[in-house]
């Protein structure tokens, strides 16, 4: 008999497959429906925002609904099919930066970037972070940053730390950014106009935990890039076939800059200013951004000297590298399906709030910040979450002892930080075009999600011990 060891895991040391997860999670809640009461709030429009708002104390049973056993797997295509505006979003926007990759402007333009950092490169991370977390506090930018993820996980990859690092550098710089907010419209802003307090009051208190909050994960992330450039074994998607975003570092430190590829970075440059202004001025979401990537993608190979047959190959081959991404998206928005069918996504909401009245002040509103949590996992929206909680939770927190603008930043944090770490936000989107897989993204940020719960409470006590207004 060989003494060698087995070299397999047992199937409870296993980290199950994204999909797995996605579809049990899928199961759970249709069972939940058969357990759980429908019920539903009333919804009227907020002349303020404009937007359908909850009705507070209107809470009542409808029949109930529960999912059955076929409609559970139904389910997964209607999610499919729910979710196909994204799903399609994140085919045509990756398969756009894999063209403008495969021309190699790109390539020379990082080449160029490493070689004036040489030595250095590790200040391009908290750089970068400060950058999009400013983006993200000031005009809420968020899906507008999509765009940069191949870019930078293919700078990371080549200064020797990994996608993780690279996707960091966008993704945790723009979403801590955007969840710790001080300017944010879609967010502070709305939440501040349903709870009927001056809009962007309170921006003091939020200037300093923003503050706090960026340099803790810089921090955070700086130490995982020095551990994995030092034992690159370290990174959680060590083995991981990362494809065209994988930049050597040798070739580009020899790589030439010339007219050509400094006319396709131009292009870039301008096409990534156009996104900014059209989602700002003009209010530009998944379908014109990937009307402008595919613009983008085919005049960047036009370029380079690509005939139109090549050019639909390029894309071919994008499409084919992101399929995987994209079914974890429409796989994810079945559990959303299920709880919609089931009328039970008002009936977790109305439950979770009921026992806040029960606890002393500074009690509740930490109860408020986990409610806060757990429903942006049922409502992924940020606009749909304000409206459908602050209602609740604004005159709830007169009735608790603290302030509105404390029930804001519970609303703003618990909103926020889960977007990049519950299966139901654009979670899945971002590993989807950064080519992490989900459960990987999971090992590294989890430890973090739950650091950063605990400076959330932190502020949240300071919020309520100072009377925050």
């Amino acid at each position: 008999m060989s003494s060698e060891p087995c070299e397999c895991k047992k199937w409870y040391m296993k980290v199950p497959h994204t999909f797995t997860i996605l579809f049990l999670l899928i199961v759970l809640c249709a069972v939940a429906t058969h357990f759980l009461p429908a019920g539903e709030f009333q919804r009227v429009e907020n002349p303020a925002t404009g937007k359908m708002a909850v009705v507070a104390g209107t809470y009542h049973h409808v029949d109930p609904s529960p999912v059955s056993f076929f409609n559970t797997f139904i389910a997964v295509q209607k999610g499919m099919v729910d979710a196909a505006a994204i799903s399609f979003f994140v085919f045509l926007s990756y398969a756009s930066f894999y063209t403008v990759l495969k021309t190699g402007g790109l390539h020379a333009f990082i080449g160029w970037l490493l070689r004036v950092m040489k030595g250095k490169e590790i200040v391009i991370i908290p750089v970068f972070m400060y950058v999009f977390g400013l983006a993200g506090a000031i005009f809420g930018m968020f899906e507008e940053t999509f765009g940069f993820i191949p870019l930078f996980v293919g700078l990371a990859i080549a200064m020797g730390y990994d996608a993780i690092v690279g996707m960091c550098m966008v993704v945790v710089g723009v979403g801590i950014g955007f969840s710790a907010a001080f300017l944010n419209p879609f967010t502070v802003g709305l939440a501040q106009k349903f709870a009927e307090i001056p809009l962007f009051s309170g921006m003091g208190f939020r200037i300093a935990s923003w503050f706090v909050f960026m340099t803790f994960s810089v921090i955070w992330v700086l130490l995982y890039a020095r551990k994995v450039k030092k034992d690159p074994t370290k990174s959680y998607v060590y083995g991981v076939d990362m494809g065209a975003l994988k930049l050597d570092n040798e070739e580009l430190m020899n790589s030439k800059f010339h007219p050509r590829d400094i006319s396709i970075m131009l292009l870039v440059v301008l096409f990534v200013a156009l996104l900014v202004w059209g989602v700002i001025k003009r209010g530009w979401y998944f379908d014109e951004l990937a009307g402008l990537f595919v613009i983008m993608g085919i005049l960047c190979a036009a370029v380079a000297g690509w005939g139109p047959d090549k050019i639909a190959e390029s894309y071919v081959e994008g499409f084919r590298d992101i399929v995987f991404g994209a079914m974890v998206i429409g796989l994810s928005r079945g559990i959303l399906i299920v709880m919609r069918e089931g009328n039970i996504i008002d009936t977790v909401i109305y439950g979770l709030s009921l026992p806040l009245a029960s606890f002393p002040a500074w009690f509740s509103a930490q109860g408020m910040l986990f409610v806060q949590t757990i429903v942006s996992f049922f409502i992924p929206s940020g606009s749909g979450m304000a409206a459908t909680t602050m209602p609740i939770m604004a005159p709830l927190a007169d009735l608790l002892g603290f302030t509105r603008q404390t029930a804001v930043l519970a609303f703003q944090y618990g909103d926020g930080f889960s977007n990049i770490f519950f299966p139901t936000t654009l979670c899945p989107v971002i590993c989807s075009i950064a080519k992490v897989p989900l459960e990987k993204w999971w090992k590294f940020f989890t430890p973090l999600f739950l650091a950063l719960y605990l400076l959330q409470m932190i502020f949240i006590g300071l919020a309520v011990s100072m009377g925050y207004q």
